[in-house]
């Protein structure tokens, strides 16, 4: 099988190696040179329309501007090998996952919505969950390859758009998570308890999953190193807003989460881990001596 992957940053690179490594001969297309480290079962190529020469192509681009830029450019889509199908695994709005779809039924095209959760070296090591969505056929096409790039794959139904709304409240309960460990450690900590025993117990007791677990981690080291880029999280809080918008949905918590990343941004921050919104609610915090 022939697969083509366009996009290859620090999410794409790792998975278009794995599969690579699994035997898949991929042709892959970004936008600066990439280095395969001498695997031979990947070939550079010089357009996203050869990339598109494929059994199926993954597209892991940054939002539906970089998708719209590269994809939907005049004549790339339309160049696609017959019966391709498409696996767009990036984070992108459900409104324009439907325009997509709608596109490459026209042109006779599968189309799987494939949003992932991980960060790189998850993405490296193959175990991203995967959120897949899709007509039938195309999601069992993309199969094979899906259980390649992630430890789990959960199929969503047949429209694109749910993988891509469960995503997008997936992350946005991420922020949230982030957000109450930024508070909760701000408050002890103001009363001088130790970062590290406060995260400890909370682990042991309430809050022993992995989310709690990665990000307190990162706030009690102070770790701002990007696994995930603040400003594509504001990205994402932005699209749930909108989806929530749409919906009639009341989301304060949202609204909070996203007017603190979006101060984050605009304080210079957006190319830090997004967890590094705590150091907002930490430089507000007076200590007992302080404020005596």
């Amino acid at each position: 099988m022939k697969i083509g992957f366009i996009g290859l940053g620090s999410m794409g690179r790792g998975m278009a190696l794995n599969l690579a490594r699994a035997g898949q001969e991929v042709q892959a297309w970004n936008r600066s040179p990439v280095d395969f480290d001498g695997i031979a079962s990947i070939r550079s190529v010089d357009t996203p329309a050869e990339a598109l020469q494929a059994d199926i192509v993954f597209t892991m681009l940054s939002d539906d501007a970089a998708i719209r830029q590269v994809l939907l450019a005049p004549g790339v889509l339309e160049s696609g090998q017959a019966g391709l199908v498409q696996v767009v695994t990036a984070t992108i709005s459900p409104d324009f996952a439907s325009e997509l779809a709608g596109t490459h039924q026209a042109l006779g095209f599968g189309y799987v919505a494939a949003p992932v959760f991980g960060t790189p070296d998850v993405a490296a090591a193959g175990n991203l969950n995967i959120m897949a969505a899709g007509a039938a056929e195309a999601v069992e096409r993309a199969m094979p390859l899906l259980s390649i790039l992630g430890k789990a794959v959960f199929v969503m139904g047949d429209d694109p758009a749910h993988a891509n709304v469960s995503k997008i409240a997936g992350n946005m309960m991420l922020t949230m998570a982030i957000e109450a460990l930024a508070e909760a450690q701000a408050m002890v900590s103001g009363l001088g308890v130790q970062p590290q025993a406060f995260l400890d117990l909370m682990l042991q007791t309430q809050f022993g999953c992995r989310a709690y677990e990665n990000y307190g981690r990162r706030i009690v080291d102070g770790n701002v190193a990007p696994g995930f880029k603040m400003t594509l999280g504001l990205k994402d809080l932005t699209i749930a807003a909108d989806v929530s918008h749409l919906v009639k949905a009341s989301t304060p918590m949202l609204e909070a989460v996203r007017s603190r990343m979006s101060e984050a941004v605009d304080a210079g921050m957006g190319a830090q881990d997004w967890s590094a919104i705590a150091g907002l609610a930490s430089s507000a915090v007076v200590t007992k001596d302080e404020g005596h």
